[in-house]
């Protein structure tokens, strides 16, 4: 996968929830609703009691303003493998490259936090092929999460060769 371009004047950060500021939780909220609910028209409790387990990581333009957020959480939280979601860029700010900054940064994490173990996301359907280049690999039939289609999908750990292994 191609790296992305280094956008300018942008402070990325991974915190765990107690370290997150009151503002910088506030401003993470607010783009996932803008994202998710808003823009996707899709009514769902978006603070569904993970995020205060969850590691955070999440882009801020100088004047504080959060324009891509993830959250990460270990294994055994959601699903036995660590796993990544809540994935979101602002709109304004697609097509230049933060989304695949904002998942090779996501992918680095999570192989430091749990070295040798896979991840598990949650994908909206449409977005099969943006994940399909990080090495996730979809592994159930398409189903309904708060009305938008969506697909369990599986990065398995490097394996010693360097080489991804991929299930039958």
């Amino acid at each position: 996968m191609l790296k992305p371009p280094m956008a300018p004047g942008l402070h990325w950060q991974c915190l765990p929830f107690e370290a997150l500021s009151l503002v910088q939780l506030y401003a993470m909220l607010r783009l996932r609703q803008e994202v998710f609910a808003v823009e996707q028209s899709s009514i769902y409790l978006d603070v569904d009691g993970r995020d205060p387990g969850a590691v955070h990581l999440f882009a801020e333009q100088e004047d504080g303003r959060v324009i891509a957020c993830c959250r990460l959480l270990a294994p055994g939280v959601k699903y036995a493998e660590a796993s990544i979601g809540r994935v979101c860029t602002a709109h304004s700010q697609r097509g230049k490259g933060l989304g695949i900054e904002l998942m090779q940064r996501a992918l680095a994490v999570c192989a430091q936090r749990h070295p040798g173990q896979g991840i598990r996301i949650s994908a909206q359907q449409y977005l099969q092929d943006f994940y399909t280049g990080f090495g996730f690999v979809q592994t159930s039939p398409a189903y309904d999460e708060d009305g938008i289609p969506h697909i369990e999908m599986l990065r398995l750990p490097p394996q010693p060769s360097g080489r991804q292994h991929v299930p039958a």
